[in-house]
């Protein structure tokens, strides 16, 4: 999926900034205008939404949205590379967007400061052009998997827990997260951040697989991870691919849909997380 035809002219400062960008035959300043005039929203400024959105940023992304509403805390600073000792007790958003102007002036960084809900997913999502699942709990798993595929977005998914990883892209048409797994866990079945850790580094792998997999989309070129699900083990340093193909009774993109609305799962699920 390429971003539509682009009417941005690169200046001078951004041809030399993106140098070795454009020299390369598979992006060039059509590539580098594409990915300037793109808009990507990230839930969550956390883990996954650290290295994604300062990877996306400095590759010249021109907007990025963040969807996220919590606090900088202590015990974020093990991982969540947006946020500095300086910024404890900070909104993570207002945090995120020193940190990514920082880093490239150029990008526009607009903030949802607000729990992303069945009633403002689709108002949120309807601007942007990809939507990145950074989130750090199943029911807002659920709910941005069911508004990417209601919206006709694609959806690059994460998520990370102790030394495990996983990333895969779901297209328009071509599978979600339900084909997988139709419906969230029951409370207490996964444990919790607090509960189990996470390996600091792990992020910054993840993270960096779904903001590759955000430039191949927006340029529209290689193979994106649509119809597989990369299953990372940091301990053992292996890597596998296990082949996703949508599955006729999703509830949700199946032949016989179930989900033909937004749900929302905090009284469900309870909260359960993968880590952020």
């Amino acid at each position: 999926m390429a971003t539509k035809s682009q009417t941005t002219i690169l200046t001078p400062y951004q041809v030399n900034r993106y140098s070795r960008h454009i020299i390369m035959p598979q992006v060039g300043s059509v590539g580098q205008r594409k990915l300037l005039d793109a808009k990507v929203l990230m839930v969550g400024a956390g883990g996954l939404g650290s290295p994604i959105s300062i990877y996306l940023t400095l590759a010249g992304v021109g907007t990025i949205g963040l969807v996220e509403f919590d606090n900088v805390d202590v015990t974020n600073l093990q991982r969540q590379i947006l946020h500095f000792n300086d910024d404890i007790g900070k909104p993570k958003v207002e945090s995120a967007v020193e940190t990514l102007k920082s880093y490239n002036p150029d990008t526009t960084v607009n903030v949802h400061e607000e729990p992303i809900s069945s009633l403002n997913a689709m108002e949120i999502i309807k601007d942007y052009d990809i939507i990145v699942n950074g989130a750090d709990n199943f029911p807002t798993r659920y709910l941005v998997n069911d508004a990417s595929y209601m919206s006709g977005k694609p959806l690059v998914d994460g998520s990370i827990l102790l030394f495990d990883g996983q990333a895969t892209t779901f297209l328009p048409g071509e599978g979600c997260y339900r084909c997988l797994f139709p419906t969230p866990p029951p409370p207490g079945e996964v444990p919790s951040c607090a509960e189990a850790g996470v390996l600091g580094m792990l992020p910054g792998m993840v993270g960096t697989i779904q903001a590759t997999e955000v430039v191949k989309l927006i340029l529209g070129i290689g193979e994106t991870l649509s119809g597989r699900l990369l299953l990372i083990d940091a301990l053992s340093m292996e890597y596998r691919t296990v082949k996703l193909r949508r599955d006729p009774k999703c509830p949700l993109c199946g032949d016989n849909p179930t989900v033909t609305e937004l749900i929302d799962y905090e009284a469900f699920c309870g909260g359960a997380s993968l880590i952020g």
